[in-house]
């Protein structure tokens, strides 16, 4: 009975962690003045770390909408942080790269972004981050074919 309760109940955890992280990191990001919201350092972070992306995906990573992730683009590019390199067989496809302001932006916030993790992981050791990841894991794999995203 009480694991029927705590299988019902997941749609809404999920789903209330999710909106007070991304709440705690609002606060924080504004707090300290950035001029990119954690969504917009997201994307960022995952144009640096991969060097050069698609928009396409981009999409596929987040699971972000091709109108939401060209949003978070054309701000990315309006404050200098990304550029369009034309792919080089002539479509109008682009690689996304950062700019060394938008390297200078990401190593200044990144001691923040490690912070606002290490406040949601606090006492949290690591055996239990790996049973919550695998676990979290084997609950997108169980829904990920049952659904059509629009990316």
């Amino acid at each position: 009975m009480q694991r029927s309760i705590l299988k019902q109940k997941i749609n809404t955890r999920l789903y209330t962690t999710a909106i007070i992280i991304r709440s705690l990191s609002n606060k924080i990001f504004s707090e300290n003045n950035f001029e990119i919201s954690p969504e917009q350092y997201s994307i960022l972070s995952l144009i640096i770390d991969n060097e050069e992306l698609y928009q396409r995906q981009l999409s596929e990573i987040t699971l972000k909408d091709r109108a939401n992730i060209s949003r978070i683009i054309k701000i990315l590019e309006r404050k200098k942080l990304i550029i369009k390199i034309p792919d080089s067989n002539g479509r109008q496809i682009f690689k996304l790269k950062s700019t060394e302001y938008g390297i200078d932006l990401y190593n200044k916030i990144l001691p923040v972004a490690q912070n606002i993790r290490q406040i949601i992981t606090e006492g949290i050791s690591n055996q239990e981050m790996e049973m919550c990841l695998n676990t979290l894991d084997k609950i997108f794999f169980n829904v990920k074919d049952k659904v059509s995203l629009q990316i």
